[in-house]
């Protein structure tokens, strides 16, 4: 496919744009480390979590959406809808101590949590682990998408994709490395707009021509090519494992299970880590209150469920009815009718405007996983062991270079990832069982060191094993789930618990109040009250709190859904838990002293 004029003039008028951005905030960054990688802890909520909702949204993500849906129907979506009740969890137990707890990383909260070697060694390993090794298989599988992306839509041989992936990825990593997490945000906040207005615009032409012809017309082609396409709930069959029926979802009572039921806790997942962590992490540190990091958090949850999906999901309906032949047997294909639909529907000028949306996509996540990985490497590993006492501008000058230096090795990996799906359930299988000790050490006085060393261990073990089975998911994944689990808490009861006054310092600061009964600490759960203001209020009040965003988060989902499909008796329903659980959350965010 040939670009016009009008469609470069776009494409290079918007990389000057976000070039020019980020390179404003240079002076900025520069001043510090806390300035380079949290933007000086003085971000606005909504900055904060638009950058987080933009970082999701990676150049993968409507491809991914449109295969799960080629494949399954729209219920092929609860793969990943299933981790809304984590996410909230996050936001309401755990982003207001994220911000309190001062840290730099997600990684340093090691050794402010625990004590003694152990603390030492965990927060190096991990600084290398999650900073560097899952960093660049992250970064791998969105340069992988973008590859894939220029493949189709240009026909470029996989060689000069990779090339022009490698040099969108430099423009990203050079205005990172000078603009910091502030720069990072904004652009991100200026990619995720350009990312939706060209999905919406896509998702617009693609239902009103005349091959579609409207709403109706695609949902009665759709249920005709595959019955039950347009279910937005699975089909629990206990004689399946996962699988679809050519139609829609369907999942064993252990899939299910495995996912609406264990997944969202006990997994950990780039940008879905039980408890926290990761880039959502630096963007609650980042925020100029601990409400803030809330309210930040909020949003990106329903942001990421409720607006993003839908103009995907449309695109890829029609791509069923329009690219049958790409859903057809198991749907391994699906994912190119949404590259198809952009070559074949959009005239001049919006071809350009889609590829700016798509490269926006890339950019904003590439940006944001080497600015993140850069901060654990430097503040992790740089200067807690190897360089302890240098200048605030030399580690600045630090992590830019190391910046530079994960986009090398994040390009060298890319060449050798070659199923974005595998890295998916690498990633996923390696953190099965994680999630339960991030959740538990906030509250959990005996939880040390040990536990999370084990617990960070124990999944490959099991999975080196398992892999040599015939056992698959769900029991593979159940099985991880439950022997890292045994594993861990059997190493937390023989080992030392952590130093009491370490407890006691953690405990006053992301709780801010003292620790009760500290001489006893390492044998009990931690005081469930939690009060921050005059008015208490205990773990009770948080258990609404998020059983409240998530009806509001899901009815918010299905409402949109089911009005765009013209569904208008469903929506109406929707339309009410919506509000009955909107007023629920500001009455119970005003008993936990979110709302003055």
């Amino acid at each position: 496919m040939q670009l016009s004029t009008l469609d470069w003039f776009i494409i290079i008028g918007f990389l000057l744009v976000i070039f020019g951005v980020g390179l404003s905030f240079t002076k900025k960054s520069g001043k510090d480390m806390e300035s380079f990688f949290l933007g000086g802890r003085n971000m606005h909520w909504l900055l904060a979590g638009v950058s987080m909702v933009a970082t999701t949204f990676a150049a993968d993500t409507p491809l991914a959406v449109t295969e799960l849906v080629g494949q399954n129907g729209i219920a092929g979506n609860w793969l990943w809808w299933s981790f809304l009740a984590g996410g909230m969890l996050t936001t309401f137990f755990f982003a207001r101590m994220w911000q309190r707890s001062g840290v730099m990383t997600e990684v340093e909260l090691i050794e402010l949590r625990y004590s003694g070697e152990p603390a030492k060694f965990l927060r190096g390993f991990k600084a290398i682990y999650l900073g560097v090794v899952m960093n660049v298989i992250v970064i791998a599988w969105v340069n992988v998408a973008l590859q894939s992306l220029l493949t189709v839509f240009f026909g470029l041989d996989p060689m000069t994709a990779l090339m022009y992936t490698g040099l969108a990825m430099l423009m990203a990593a050079i205005y990172t490395s000078f603009s910091g997490i502030q720069g990072v945000a904004v652009t991100d906040a200026i990619q995720f707009v350009v990312a939706m207005v060209g999905c919406a615009i896509l998702a617009y032409l693609v239902i009103t021509s005349p091959e579609i012809g409207g709403i109706d017309n695609l949902k009665e082609q759709a249920e005709a090519i595959k019955p039950g396409i347009l279910n937005f709930f699975p089909t629990i069959d206990n004689d399946n494992s996962i699988a679809s029926t050519g139609n829609s979802l369907v999942l064993s009572f252990g899939a299910f299970f495995a996912y609406a039921g264990v997944q969202w806790w006990a997994s950990w997942y780039p940008g879905a880590e039980p408890g926290g962590g990761g880039y959502i992490a630096q963007r609650m540190m980042s925020t100029r209150s601990d409400k803030d990091a809330v309210y930040a958090t909020l949003f990106f949850q329903i942001a990421h469920y409720c607006i993003r999906p839908w103009a995907w999901i449309l695109v890829a309906l029609a791509a069923v009815v329009l690219y049958p032949e790409l859903s057809a047997n198991d749907g391994a294909d699906a994912k190119l009718g949404y590259v198809y639909a952009m070559r074949d529907f959009l005239p001049s000028g919006l071809q350009g405007l889609l590829l700016v949306a798509f490269l926006a996509a890339y950019m904003s996540t590439i940006s944001t996983q080497l600015n993140w990985g850069a901060s654990y490497v430097v503040n992790d590993l740089y200067k807690r062991f190897i360089s302890p006492n240098e200048s605030d501008k030399h580690y600045v000058f630090s992590s830019r270079i190391f910046t530079l230096v994960l986009m090398v090795i994040g390009l060298i990996v890319s060449t050798k990832v070659n199923s974005i799906s595998g890295a998916w359930g690498f990633i996923m299988q390696c953190g099965a069982g994680l999630g339960l000790v991030l959740i538990l050490r906030w509250y959990w006085a005996r939880i040390n060191a040990w536990s999370e060393i084990a617990a960070t261990i124990a999944p490959f073990f099991s999975t080196t094993i398992l892999y040599f089975t015939d056992i698959a998911f769900p029991e593979a994944f159940l099985i991880t789930v439950l022997f890292t689990t045994v594993v861990w808490l059997a190493v937390t009861f023989l080992t030392p618990p952590t130093d009491a006054k370490t407890l006691q310092n953690f405990w006053q600061k992301v709780h801010q109040q003292d620790a009760p009964n500290v001489g006893n600490m390492d044998n009990t759960i931690l005081d469930s009250h939690i009060s921050t203001a005059p008015k208490p209020y205990g773990i009770a009040d948080l258990l609404l709190c998020w059983l409240s965003g998530i009806v509001l988060t899901y009815s918010m989902l299905f409402l949109t859904g089911k009005l765009l499909l013209k569904e208008w008796n469903t929506a109406g329903i929707c339309a009410v838990l919506a509000l009955v659980s909107a007023f629920g959350l500001q009455f119970f965010m005003k008993k936990v002293n979110l709302i003055d």
